[in-house]
Order: C-alpha cells, then sequence, then structure tokens
C-alpha cells in the first residue's frame, strides 16, 4: 500500500514569504522600493528627524562664520561674547513642574514653572554662553564628520575597486600601501596633522583627516569586488561586450553599494570621535573656534563643581553618532537586495489560508485544513476517479500488497 507524507508546514511559510515579498514591490522602481524600505526602517526614519533638528538648530540659532563673513542667527548672544555672569552661570533652564529640596525631614518638592531663562545651558567662568558654545562646537563637529565621510568614502571606494577588480600587480602594489597607513596608528596621524593644520580651521582638519581614514573602507570594497566578479551577471556583461568601467560602475557598484554606506556612515561617527579627542588633547580645532570637544578640554577643571559644562557637548556627540549609526543601518536595509523585510503573522496566516482555499467545480469554496505531518493512505484524501492512472510502462514496484491483491481478488 503505497505511502505519502504531507508537505512541511516550514516550505509552505517559505513560500508564503517569498510571494508576498514579490506582491509588495511588484511595479515599483528601483528608487520607490528604496524609499519605501528606508522610510519603513522605525530608527533610521526618528534618526533622521533628530538629526535634521540638530543641525537646523546648529546652524541658525548662532548663524554660522564663512570666509570672515559672519552671518547672524535667532538667538541673542554669540560663541565669543562675554556677557555677565549670572547666578554663578548655573543653567537657567528648568523642564520639571516641580523642584527637589534636600531638608533635614528628608526630600521636600514644591511647585515650579517650567522656564528657559536666558541662559539655558549655563555659563563658564568668563561669562561665554554654553548653548552658544555648544551650537558652534556642533557647526564645527559636523562640517568634520561630513567632509571626512565623504572623501574617505571616494578614496576608499575607488582604491579597492581597482584593487578588487584587477587583481595582479594593481592590486599588490595599493593593498601594500593600505598596509603601510594601516600601521601608523590613527590618532598619532591625526595628533601631528591636526597640530599643524588646525589652526587653519576645520575644512582643513578635516581634508586631512580624510586622506588617512579611508584604508578601513578600501579593504572593505576590495572584498566585496573580489567576491561580485566572479558572478554571472559580470560573465554575461562581459560577453556582451562591456567595458571595465561600464562594469564596475552599473554592475558590481550598486551591488555593493549596501557595504559601502554602512561603512561610510561609520567612518562619519567614527571622524567625529576622533576630532573630539584630538580637540580634547589639543590638536584639534584651535582658538578662536571652538568645537565639542574643546569645549569639554577647556572646561575640564570645573569638572566636579560645574558638571553641565560637560552635560550639554556630551550630549550632543552621543546624539550625533547614534543618529549616523541608525541612519546607516536603514540605508543599509534599503539598498541592500538580499534585505528583505519579514512579513507579519497576520499577513503570513491571510496569505496561508488564502492558498489553502480552492474553488470546486460547482464554485462552492472548499477549504482544505491543515493535517498533521503523519503517513495517510491515498484512498482517504481522493476519491478512486480523481486518482492518477498508472501509467503501463512502469515496472511494477513489488513492496506491499494493495487493495486489489488481496485473496479472492482472483489474480
Amino acid at each position: 500500500m503505497a505511502k505519502t507524507k504531507k508537505t512541511t508546514t516550514a516550505t509552505v511559510g517559505i513560500d508564503t514569504q517569498n510571494d508576498l515579498a514579490g506582491i509588495e514591490v511588484a511595479g515599483l522602481s528601483q528608487g520607490q522600493i528604496v524609499r519605501k524600505r528606508f522610510f519603513r526602517h522605525r530608527g533610521a526614519l526618528v534618526s533622521m528627524i533628530v538629526l535634521a533638528f540638530i543641525i537646523v538648530m546648529a546652524f541658525t540659532s548662532v548663524g554660522t562664520q564663512v570666509a570672515g563673513l559672519r552671518i547672524g542667527g535667532w538667538w541673542p548672544f554669540s560663541w565669543d561674547s562675554t556677557p555677565p555672569v549670572i547666578d554663578g552661570g548655573r543653567p537657567s533652564m528648568w523642564l520639571l513642574p516641580f523642584t527637589v529640596a534636600f531638608t533635614d525631614g528628608g526630600l521636600s518638592f514644591a511647585p515650579a514653572a517650567i522656564t528657559f531663562g536666558e541662559h539655558p545651558f549655563g555659563q563658564d567662568e568668563v561669562g561665554r554662553d554654553i548653548f552658544a558654545l555648544v551650537m558652534r562646537g556642533t557647526q564645527q563637529s559636523l562640517m568634520i564628520m561630513v567632509i571626512v565621510g565623504l572623501l574617505a568614502t571616494v578614496i576608499g571606494t575607488v582604491v579597492g575597486a581597482v584593487s578588487g577588480f584587477y587583481r595582479g600587480w594593481r592590486d599588490s602594489v595599493l593593498m601594500r600601501f593600505t598596509d603601510i597607513v594601516l600601521t601608523i596608528p590613527v590618532i598619532v596621524i591625526g595628533a601631528v596633522l591636526g597640530r599643524r593644520f588646525g589652526i587653519a580651521g576645520a575644512p582643513v582638519l578635516a581634508l586631512i583627516l580624510g586622506l588617512v581614514l579611508w584604508t578601513a573602507m578600501a579593504r572593505l570594497v576590495r572584498g566585496e569586488f573580489l567576491s561580485l566578479r566572479e558572478r554571472e551577471f559580470v560573465d554575461a556583461a562581459r560577453v556582451a561586450g562591456a567595458s571595465d568601467a561600464r562594469i564596475i560602475f552599473r554592475h558590481i557598484l550598486p551591488n555593493a553599494v549596501g557595504v559601502i554606506i554602512v561603512n561610510a556612515t561609520l567612518l562619519m561617527a567614527a571622524a567625529i570621535l576622533l576630532e573630539t579627542g584630538l580637540s580634547f588633547l589639543g590638536y584639534g580645532v584651535q582658538a578662536p573656534d571652538t568645537s565639542l570637544g574643546k569645549i569639554i578640554s577647556e572646561n575640564q577643571a570645573a569638572f566636579a563643581t560645574r558638571p553641565w559644562l560637560f552635560w550639554w557637548p556630551g550630549v550632543f556627540i552621543i546624539a550625533i553618532a547614534l543618529c549616523i549609526n541608525f541612519i546607516g543601518d536603514g540605508l543599509r536595509d534599503a539598498f541592500d537586495p538580499r534585505q528583505r523585510k519579514m512579513p507579519s503573522e497576520k499577513a503570513l496566516a491571510k496569505a496561508a489560508t488564502a492558498t489553502r482555499t480552492q474553488q470546486s467545480p460547482a464554485g462552492v469554496p472548499v477549504v482544505v485544513e491543515s493535517l498533521p505531518e503523519t503517513e495517510i493512505l491515498p484512498n482517504a484524501i481522493a476519491p478512486a476517479e480523481d486518482r492518477p492512472l498508472p501509467d503501463p510502462t512502469d515496472p511494477p514496484t513489488g513492496g506491499e500488497p494493495g487493495p486489489d491483491d488481496a485473496p479472492g481478488s482472483g489474480r
């Protein structure tokens, strides 16, 4: 008696997921698919909003200075103005509807109004407004982050692409040069070059740092190109007569864009941390300008008595670095064609029910219930007229006797 097994639920689930993924992107262009996947990433979307708010606030509050020309902002104080110190430089901002005081009987609470005051982030020992300083430091740190990220990404991508695609002597020369740059600690290179060029301003310092931070990107892009150049679509493009430049930029590079974008965001987050460290050590942005790391360095002696001088620069450094990392994660999911959203259980259940529902000849829907994965008889699941007829050319299978082989059947 022949026995069969029901297809496993796992296989049905995988097919359902593939069908749902195909329906989700059907009829959409590549740009629309990328936008849809990115805006579906909640962490990246929230981080993009927070980062945009920080950028707008930093450049509009205290204005900016370009080539000696200063553009004012809506904040009444500048980063280099020194108004009189008020209340010992304590922050005037209070965001709670009550105040807390320590008394002999314990803690006491009193109602209070939410206020921002004249100096919400406080003042330093000479009277400079900390909010204005933090906004100017955020401007400089963001400028360094963007320039370093773009320059290091371009250099690393070009070096890695040429090395991984052509291999041979080009690969040997470029990778040995990359290894030489990698052997020198980045903090040492940044300190030496920052001390020499930091006085020229944040853009020049960013260009110098970008020329030494491309090595990790180059090695990652090289590995991606070594893998992708052996794929079938590259062989098909080469047979079709495509040039090397077209294969690199139109066929291989779009498939490596996920790795490039993710590591570009990591480079940008590392750049702002490197600039903070260099400025804290005195090798980054030099006076009369400032940066987030320089603000912390200038007020390190007041850590025990006026800790608010460290809170706000640290908060902005962490917020910018986290936003960049979350945005990079969202871009990776959006650009990488191998990334796919896992359908919800409700969508899977609905799709599975639809696939199990069949139409009878009379038009009445018949739902085939899920059966346990057990051995069942063919006669139990289909009437005799619906079973396929045996092929007369097939040899006898032997095995267990069928219902026609019973004693007294005439055989």
